[in-house]
């Protein structure tokens, strides 16, 4: 099984990206597997810090290792991480990746705490062997919150969006692997209005400047169209969460209303991991033929 670098590696220089998806439970996990086996596409799922709090790394990190046994290529990345010492944590867990998120600290902090990761993530690495851990930075605003929205977070601008000299100094100086800039993304889902507008144009930019993979967050909701051009300009790796979590509490709430007198878990959730993995299906073959 190919690590997670030589896949995000292959994906970009074919002009295509993988698809992240963000869990909370073992019935999402088990729908992303079921898809990635059915597509034959790699997958990422990914736990931010509020996640792992009710389902724990290392849960997913089992599970995780049982699907690898049965051929799936499924990769586990710790998502949104905010301090050096939960990013250790979650490599010691077994991680493949992880996001480091500094996006709210000035950007020398940013840097800072992004490089001591970088660091600790190398000493797993060692001349003998060892785990290749891809650290990710992000620098610019795009909101915090991975849910439905009555309106754009305030700081999302046009304004705010990463700059090409932000992005060079911050690859340059951090050592990530992977870089995530605001683009036009934002955490969450508008409840009534369209997603904001991405700008591909300036994923070129920054891409052409930096000269490695680019990730794409916050893409619930936003246009086929809008992430096929992100994707041909650079981005390499694109999250869903927001989109994924309404996916599942609908389905969720439609088998319950149709079974109200169902008490058998297993009975409800069944048809709703089928749904899941439809879901996950059409992103995947979304985001690999841009």
């Amino acid at each position: 099984m190919q690590t997670l670098r030589q896949v995000i590696g292959d994906f970009k220089k074919s002009g295509r990206a993988i698809g992240h998806f963000n869990v909370s439970d073992s019935n999402q996990l088990h729908a992303i597997a079921l898809a990635s086996k059915e597509t034959g596409l790699p997958v990422i799922v990914g736990l931010s810090e509020g996640e792992r709090e009710y389902f724990p790394i290392r849960h997913a990190k089992a599970l995780v290792d049982v699907y690898r046994t049965h051929g799936i290529n499924i990769y586990l990345n710790a998502d949104h991480t905010y301090s050096l010492e939960k990013a250790v944590a979650a490599i010691d867990a077994g991680v493949d990746s992880i996001v480091v998120d500094g996006a709210n600290l000035p950007m020398a902090a940013n840097i800072a705490l992004v490089k001591a990761v970088v660091e600790y993530a190398k000493s797993k690495k060692t001349f003998w062997g060892g785990r290749d851990i891809v650290v990710e930075g992000e620098l610019g605003y795009i909101g915090t919150s991975s849910k439905q929205l009555d309106a754009l977070p305030e700081g999302v601008t046009l304004e705010n969006l990463t700059s090409i000299v932000d992005a060079k100094q911050f690859v340059a100086e951090s050592g990530v692997a992977c870089f995530a800039p605001a683009v036009g993304n934002i955490h969450g889902m508008l409840k009534n209005a369209a997603e904001p507008r991405l700008h591909p144009e300036r994923v070129k930019e920054i891409a052409d400047m930096v000269g490695i993979p680019l990730v794409l967050h916050g893409a619930s909701g936003n246009t086929a169209e809008d992430i096929k051009e992100c994707i041909t300009a650079g981005v390499a790796v694109v999250h869903i969460n927001t989109e994924f979590r309404v996916a599942y509490r609908d389905a969720l709430r439609d088998q319950i209303a149709q079974n109200p007198d169902e008490t058998a878990p297993y009975k409800l959730l069944t048809p709703v991991v089928q749904k899941l993995k439809e879901f996950i299906i059409q992103k995947q073959h979304l985001f690999a033929k841009a």
